[in-house]
């Protein structure tokens, strides 16, 4: 029995899929990213109560934002290359040629055909070449979304919520019950509405 069963499952899994391997390990980065900002936070004793409430929740929506951006940006990306790949849309010289001469030149690029299972008969000296290409085409597509979603999509989704988050905070701030910010102003103290009279930190007459 090997002594590595872990690795063993790891190589069946993404061995031929290389592509998804990198979606995978990019989305576990960003929650142990994502949940190690945020315990950061939590456990920062310089960072008074009231940031904390109000830095978490933001935390928290930006990682939601990256994680799913990620995810969905690069596997689309990434099933997109596999699929070119996969119907000979793209193909190495070598491998268009020998298909070409066994007659299949027609049906290369379609969307039922498949350029691994027709290899195997007509030119299995060429399947290595072929293989590295297809996952190569993979890799590429996927690490074209990951830039696409780390670098232009997720920035845009991100300010689009935080300018909704900041136009409600201003609204909040701006009621009669919160006059200031304690957020960016130590000085500042919020009103209790529970009862009117209450006031946060010591009370000045």
């Amino acid at each position: 029995m090997s002594k590595t069963p872990f690795l063993d499952k790891f190589y069946k899994k993404y061995s031929g899929d290389m592509g998804k391997m990198l979606v995978h390990t990019g989305v576990i980065g960003w929650i142990l990213s994502s949940a190690a900002q945020i315990m950061a936070i939590v456990t920062n004793d310089k960072i008074k109560k009231e940031q904390k409430m109000f830095l978490v929740p933001q935390e928290t929506w930006d990682a939601i934002i990256n994680i799913v951006s990620f995810y969905f940006v690069t596997r689309s990306l990434c099933a997109i290359g596999k699929k070119l790949g996969v119907t000979g849309k793209w193909l190495p010289a070598v491998v268009k040629t020998a298909l070409e001469k066994k007659n299949l030149g027609a049906q290369i690029g379609k969307a039922g055909f498949k350029v691994a299972e027709h290899l195997k008969d007509v030119a299995p000296e060429i399947e290595s070449t072929y293989k590295w290409f297809s996952q190569g085409l993979e890799v590429g597509a996927t690490t074209l979304g990951a830039i696409l979603s780390c670098n232009v999509i997720t920035p845009v989704i991100r300010n689009c919520v935080a300018s909704k988050r900041q136009k409600t905070n201003i609204a909040k701030m701006s009621s009669p019950e919160n006059k200031c910010n304690p957020l960016y102003d130590n000085k500042c103290q919020v009103k209790n509405t529970r009862n009117p009279l209450a006031y946060s930190g010591t009370l000045k007459v």
